[in-house]
Order: C-alpha cells, then sequence, then structure tokens
C-alpha cells in the first residue's frame, strides 16, 4: 500500500503538498515533525507534516521526500490550529505563516553547489571572460558557492554566466542541505574512571611529584569538587589551579582526566538570588484583581484600564503566580523590545529561572533554545515575556495571556504576511487553550473599549495612581505666539527651558519626546526651493548629521551630505523640521553639564542597545533622554519630573483616521513617565493650536470624552469599530499598468459587493523601493459576513490573475487595517 504525506512548505502556496514515504519512514513520522523535500527543478525545502495518508495526488506525481529531519514533532496540533485561523483570517498562505512562526534556523534550505563536469571536454576559446574566469577557478577548486562565482566575476547577477555554462554542459549543479543550529557545548572535566579507589588515586599522586604543575591541576580538582558539588568547567579548573590549557590538555591524554560536554543555552537569568513573594496590593488594585478573577470565571476575555503608575504590573504579577501555580505556562507580550530591560528585571525577583524572553533581537541560535525549551514544557520556559512574534511559540498547556499596551500599534505586522494583529491573534490562542486572556492599558483602543462597554469582554479599571501620587501637571504652550515675539532658543519655548532648568537643578531627570528620528526631515536650497529627493521612493532625504548623510527612512538609500545644491551649484543649504538629533544638538549648548542621550531606531541597533540606554537613564547617569516612542512604552523611571513633548500638531495632522485617538494614547503615555513615586510630575506640551479638542482632553485626562467623540465620528463616517476595514494594496513599477488594473479590480468589487468601496488612490508615499502602490478600502458592515466578503474578493483576484496585461501587479491583503 502506498503511503503519502501531506505537508505545508515555506513559500505562499495555497495548498499542502503530497509526497510519497516509505513504510519504515511513515512509521517513524508523525504530524508536526520536519522533512526534507525536493520542490521544482532542484531546491529542497524544509516541510512540516500535516497529514499522513493512502490518497495519491491527482493531477501530479508525487515524488519521495530527501530526508526526516526530527525524532519528534516541533509542532503542536494547537499550533496548526491557530496558523490555519491566522491564515484565513488575514488572507494569506499556510506557508507564509509558517515561515514567519519557526525561527530561520528551523527552516533548513538547499545551498546550490557548482562542479566541474569532468566527463566532457570543453574548448576554452569559445567561453567568454567571465565564464573562462569561473571554469578557470574550478580547476584549482572542485566546488564553488554562488557567493564565490559572484567574488570571482565581481558581479550580482551570475545567472546568465551559470545558463551558459550549463548548455556547454561545462558545470554540475548540486543542492546542499547544512544545519543552521548548533547547539552551545561547554566543556567539563572529571577524574577518570580508574582513579576513582583510593589505592589507584594515591599511585596517582605519587607519580605527579615529578609534575607539579599537573599534581596541583589534580588537587585544584579535588578542592572544586568539594565546594562545589557541582560539575567544574575546564575553565574554571585552569584559573583555580593557575596553570595552562597544555598542562590539562596532558592529563586528560594520559587518562588521568576526563573531559565531556554538557549542552546549555545561550540565554541564562541569574536564578541565585531569593526570589521575593508578590508585593501587597493596594485596595483599588485587589478590587481590579476581584473583578479581572470573576470575569475569568465566567470565560471572558477582560480589559483592564489603569492609569500610568497604578501598579498594572503588580495584578499581572499576582495572575502569573496563580498561573504557574497549576503547573500552566503563562505568556507576557509586551509591543517593544525596550520594555522587556526593565520588565525581566522586575519579574526575576518573583519567577526566577521560570522566565524566558523572545524577541527579534535574539540571533538564530537564542531562539531555537527558547523554542525548544517551551516546547517540553522546561521549568526555564513557564513565563515567556516578549514581542509580538511570541504567540508563535509551540505551548504545552498555557494557562495565560497578558497583553501589556494593547493598544499600541507595534502589535500589527505590515510587512512581510502574515499582516496579523498580535492583540487578537493572541485572543485567539487564549480561546484554543481555554485560558485566561487579560488586555491591559491606561489608554485603550477604540475597539477594545468599545467590546467591554458593549459586554463582549470583561472590564476593570484602577483610577488613581500607586501611593496616591498625583497625576502629572500638564501645561500647553503656543509656540506660535513665542516664535512672533521671538521667544524661542532653537526649538525650545521659554516655559520648557525654565522647567528643565528647575528640574535639573533639583537633581531629577527630564524626558524629551519628538517623534522623528533624524537631525531634519528636508534639506532645502533657499536660492532655488530645491530639496533632494530619495531615487527609490516619493519622499525627501532626512538629513543625519552625527553621519553626514542624506538618508531615505524607507528603502535605506543614502548619499554624503552636499556640498552645494545639487539643482542650482548654490551653497545656501538649509534644514526644514527637526528630529531627536538636533533637539539633542541643541541641548547639548543650552546646558553644556548636563548628559544627554538619545533613543530612537539610529541609537538602539545593537542587541544590547536599549539595555545600555535604559539602564545608564535608570542610574541617573544621564540628565536628559531624548526619544521617539520608544519612550512611551511602559517604561518606568523613578527620578523623572518633567517630560517635555516637542512638538504635538505633527501626530494630529497626520492622515489617518486614528489620528485623534493614537495622539491622545502617545501623549498620554509618554506624560505617564513623570512623577511616578512621591512628588507630583510636570508636562509641557508645546504646540501651535493650544485650543484643539484633543489636546484639552489630554490634559484633563478625559478618555471617556475621547472614546464618545471618536465614536461618534467612526459611526458618521463608517470606521471601526463599526466596520471592518480591509485594504488591498497593489504594486508595480509601471505607473500606467498600476492604475488599470487597480481601477479594474475596485470597479469588480463595487460590482460585486453592497459594500462600500473607497479608491483606488495614491497613499502620501506613493511610490517606495521603485514600486508605485495604490490603496483600495473597504468598509464591511457588521451585518454583511466577513468570510464571504473575502470568498468573493478572492474570486474576484482569480479572474484578475488571469488576465494578460495585468500580470506582475502585486496584489496585499490588509485586513484590519491599523
Amino acid at each position: 500500500m502506498e503511503i503519502f504525506i501531506n505537508v505545508i512548505l515555506p513559500i505562499p502556496l495555497e495548498k499542502h503538498f503530497t509526497y510519497g514515504v516509505s513504510e519504515n519512514e511513515a512509521a517513524k513520522l508523525k504530524l508536526g515533525m520536519r522533512v526534507a523535500v525536493p520542490f521544482g527543478k532542484s531546491k529542497i525545502y524544509t516541510a512540516l507534516v500535516v497529514k499522513i495518508h493512502n490518497k495519491p495526488p491527482l493531477v501530479y506525481e508525487a515524488k519521495a521526500i530527501h530526508d526526516i529531519l526530527d525524532e519528534e514533532p516541533i509542532v503542536t496540533s494547537n499550533q496548526l490550529k491557530h496558523w490555519q485561523w491566522i491564515a484565513d483570517y488575514y488572507m494569506c498562505t499556510l506557508g507564509e505563516v509558517f515561515r514567519s512562526a519557526i525561527p530561520n534556523a528551523l527552516l533548513l534550505e538547499s545551498e546550490t553547489l557548482i562542479l566541474p563536469n569532468k566527463d566532457v571536454i570543453i574548448d576554452e576559446n569559445e567561453l567568454k571572460d567571465d565564464d573562462f574566469l569561473v571554469y578557470e577557478a574550478l580547476k584549482y577548486q572542485n566546488i564553488l558557492r554562488v557567493n564565490d562565482i559572484m567574488e570571482i566575476v565581481d558581479k550580482k547577477n551570475i545567472l546568465p554566466i551559470l545558463n551558459r555554462l550549463l548548455q556547454m554542459k561545462a558545470i554540475v549543479l548540486k543542492e546542499e542541505i547544512h544545519e543552521q543550529y548548533k547547539p552551545k557545548m561547554v566543556r567539563y572535566v572529571r577524574l577518570g574512571e580508574k582513579y576513582n579507589s583510593e589505592p589507584e588515586l594515591e599511585k596517582l599522586l605519587n607519580s605527579l611529584t615529578r609534575a607539579p604543575k599537573q599534581g596541583q591541576a589534580v588537587l585544584s580538582l579535588f578542592h572544586l569538587q568539594a565546594t562545589k558539588r557541582k560539575p567544574i568547567k575546564l575553565e574554571e579548573l585552569e584559573i583555580d589551579s593557575k596553570s595552562s590549557r597544555a598542562v590539562i590538555r596532558a592529563l586528560i591524554n594520559k587518562e588521568v582526566l576526563e573531559e565531556y560536554f554538557i549542552q546549555k543555552d545561550r540565554v541564562v537569568f541569574d536564578s541565585k538570588k531569593t526570589l521575593k513573594p508578590p508585593k501587597e496590593l493596594n485596595e483599588y488594585q485587589a478590587d481590579a484583581l476581584n473583578i479581572i478573577q470573576k470575569n475569568f470565571n465566567n470565560k471572558k476575555v477582560t480589559l483592564l484600564k489603569g492609569v500610568t503608575s497604578s501598579g498594572k504590573t503588580e495584578v499581572y504579577v499576582k495572575l502569573i503566580a496563580e498561573c504557574l501555580s497549576e503547573g500552566k505556562q503563562a505568556l507576557y507580550l509586551v509591543p517593544e523590545i525596550a520594555i522587556t530591560t526593565q520588565l525581566i528585571s522586575r519579574l526575576l525577583e518573583y519567577f526566577g529561572s521560570a522566565i524566558s524572553v523572545f524577541h527579534s533581537k535574539y540571533n538564530m541560535h537564542e531562539k531555537v533554545e527558547v523554542w525548544n525549551n517551551v516546547l517540553n514544557n522546561k521549568p526555564k520556559a513557564q513565563l515567556i515575556i516578549g514581542a509580538r512574534s511570541a504567540l508563535f511559540l509551540p505551548f504545552a498547556d498555557l494557562g495565560l495571556v497578558i497583553i501589556d499596551e494593547e493598544h499600541e500599534t507595534s502589535f500589527k505586522q505590515y510587512d512581510p504576511a502574515p499582516r496579523y494583529h498580535a492583540r487578537d491573534a493572541a485572543v485567539v490562542l487564549g480561546g484554543l487553550f481555554n485560558s485566561k486572556v487579560l488586555l491591559g492599558s491606561a489608554t485603550p483602543s477604540i475597539e477594545s473599549y468599545n467590546n467591554a462597554q458593549t459586554g463582549k469582554y470583561g472590564y476593570a479599571q484602577i483610577d488613581r495612581r500607586f501611593g496616591n501620587v498625583l497625576m502629572p501637571d500638564m501645561e500647553l504652550v503656543d509656540i506660535k505666539s513665542q516664535y512672533r515675539k521671538k521667544r524661542m532658543k532653537g526649538h525650545f519655548s521659554e516655559r520648557l527651558l525654565e522647567e528643565i532648568t528647575e528640574t535639573l537643578n533639583l537633581g531629577e531627570q527630564v524626558i524629551l519626546f519628538q517623534n522623528r528620528r533624524g537631525y531634519a526631515p528636508i534639506l532645502e536650497c533657499t536660492t532655488c526651493g530645491h530639496s533632494p529627493q530619495c531615487p527609490n521612493c516619493d519622499v525627501s532625504l532626512t538629513y543625519h548629521k552625527q553621519r553626514n548623510q542624506l538618508r531615505c527612512h524607507y528603502c535605506g538609500h543614502h548619499m554624503a551630505f552636499p556640498s552645494s545644491c545639487q539643482a542650482c551649484g548654490s551653497n545656501t543649504l538649509d534644514t526644514k523640521g527637526f528630529g531627536t538629533e538636533q533637539v539633542e544638538q541643541e541641548l547639548n549648548l543650552i546646558f553644556p553639564t548636563a548628559k544627554v542621550a538619545r533613543m530612537d531606531l539610529d541609537s538602539t541597533r545593537g542587541k544590547h542597545a536599549y539595555a545600555k540606554i535604559i539602564n545608564a537613564f535608570e542610574n541617573q547617569d544621564i540628565d536628559i533622554l531624548v526619544g521617539t516612542q520608544m519612550l512611551t512604552k511602559g517604561l518606568d523611571f523613578r527620578n523623572v519630573n518633567l517630560v517635555g513633548i516637542m512638538n504635538a500638531d505633527a501626530l494630529l495632522n497626520f492622515p489617518d483616521f486614528r489620528a485623534h485617538e493614537r495622539t491622545y494614547q502617545l501623549l498620554t503615555q509618554v506624560a505617564g513617565r513623570a512623577g511616578r513615586t512621591k512628588k507630583r510630575g510636570k508636562v509641557i506640551i508645546q504646540t501651535f493650536n493650544p485650543y484643539h479638542q484633543i489636546l484639552k482632553q489630554v490634559t484633563t485626562g478625559d478618555y471617556t470624552g475621547m472614546f464618545q467623540e471618536q465614536l461618534y465620528e467612526r459611526e458618521l463616517y463608517k470606521y471601526p469599530p463599526i466596520t471592518r476595514i480591509l485594504r488591498i494594496s497593489f504594486k508595480h513599477k509601471d505607473y500606467n499598468k498600476l492604475n488599470e488594473a487597480s481601477a479594474w479590480f475596485a470597479k469588480a468589487l463595487q460590482n460585486a459587493h453592497k459594500i462600500s468601496v473607497l479608491g483606488p488612490e495614491f497613499p502620501p508615499v506613493a511610490r517606495i523601493r521603485n514600486q508605485y502602490i495604490k490603496h483600495v478600502l473597504i468598509k464591511i458592515p457588521k451585518s454583511v459576513s466577513l468570510q464571504n466578503t473575502k470568498k468573493n474578493i478572492k474570486r474576484i483576484q482569480n479572474s484578475f490573475d488571469a488576465i494578460a496585461k495585468f500580470k506582475g501587479v502585486r496584489i496585499i491583503y490588509n485586513v484590519d487595517y491599523m
């Protein structure tokens, strides 16, 4: 009887692919195991087994698998159900979810090797110059890789060269799979087996009298074993005995010592400290916890709205402790890697080595180790803290999911597919495990708060800061009148400078928020008005003074700072607007004795960059911290008494239906960094429009007023949470083809649905990486089936794909567009 398996391949395929396996292979295989399979002409991919059956494929002949890569499944059945939901809901393929979910080190792909064909004699005169260079190199080196050939011919596109050599049969291509993950093995030493008896040991010590260094190493080993009572590392013995590696190697060669290896995780959290019991909650926290637990008993997802510094984390700690005591795993999702730095140090005090962390700054080996620990439900992986990708981990028994700062846009994945929202996907994940799900925020999203108000979610709130500290005193400064009266110093108002001076004199710290990195967003010639543009995108280049270059924040294109205008040759170049770099420079001039630091994407590129800046600020080595929105997300600094917002209007005037909601959230969150201990903090908001309704609501903390106004507008213009939004993006390098294709698709949508179709329209940035972009926005009322709408859209796409002139136009779906 023939046996077949269905597999998911890590490429955007709509369907599973079928391969044949032998009876012996079928006996070893289980669902969720990886297999290496051939796909296409010669490529080998890592695939995931999702079904074992006896039905051969109807339209193609099933190939045999290449190899079985696992002894046990690395993906669970609940994971596969979750992936399927993500693929269906966010209109992507299961292969795209698989590729996004699995650490890259577990996705083995074949590498093309180029070998000489020794059975054919080639006339070298027929070879072109580049072909000859490759052919000549293969005489001296039997195997070349693609990168080797690129270096030899000094070209990136080597496909024509390989095709010519293949046609002449001068080369043979071979695919080789190589394992990327390498476990970390630590070297240990112990006494050889034959010296375990006392007589043999005595003989050994007597024999080493002529080799005092070797004798000292053996005595040091006894000493370390007696004091530590755990395996001894080779390095420890080397240091303790004050001997060299050669001495220990000589003892190993004599079989006096025996070396062995133990696999260790690359990331290990210190668990030596005595664990603290969770803190006693105040009455407001305790009331919120009781309400949360009642909602959990009723199987409800619950929203906790707690003002900044109200002690939401201590409520989370209580719930996590309860979950871990039941022997279940807990997932703690945060929107920004920066938050994990502080959060880990706080949670280590309560849960010690039960913590694992998972985010994009971890390298592929570290990710695989966390993956395996979670899969095997190890004690070191009971509480998982991570950014959005952590919800893809293979949980064994998930009991609690906490989504902190649930309103944050960082939870939404934009590129590549799957374009999922981690908050919503985490709620579904919790449902699969029947686990408790808690959303937490000081400024909940309109959707979540509406769900709480309509009874879909449970609701709890903490409306006082911990220790009854007053909410910060907020002050709006009209910089329009300040500029008119010439009272601005750089980009600082007199009022903000007074407060910074006073705060520094008191030995307290300052946070300044400017949500734009770089020195200035525009460089302009004051003679002709020319501004350097990105050649690949429809945006001006941002000036980065520290690197002395102009840089595109969309595609990464950069160029050296020009000495004169590229259009007219004039030297009168000036900057417009300002970013974090310029704020930092002005501060260094105004407050030369203060220590100023910057926290934005440019200054936090290194793996430990976040931790260095945050720790330095916590230790008060920094007086003033300038930063973008990564400063706003849940960080807790005890000595910050002043927060300055450099320009609130840039947020308000953003072309998006969520602009006012996000402005309220961002300003409230950054203001919440001030005065978190005993003294009331101060917040200065610089704006050209101090009478704007949102700014008034921020200063009075009127979340309910903001919610009601925004909900009324959303009802009026049919935006979420009143309707669902699906954005379809079209991309192509040909402007005319894109216009024609997007118009055809939009017309088909309007004819097929009784729904609102907006567009096609160009976005504010209409070209990125030489690809023109157009958007179509679909508003789907709650009364219309979302599933049927998606099916109809896919049907239209099938017709679209059949039209030859639209070939090459890329379609991207973004469900619940944020």
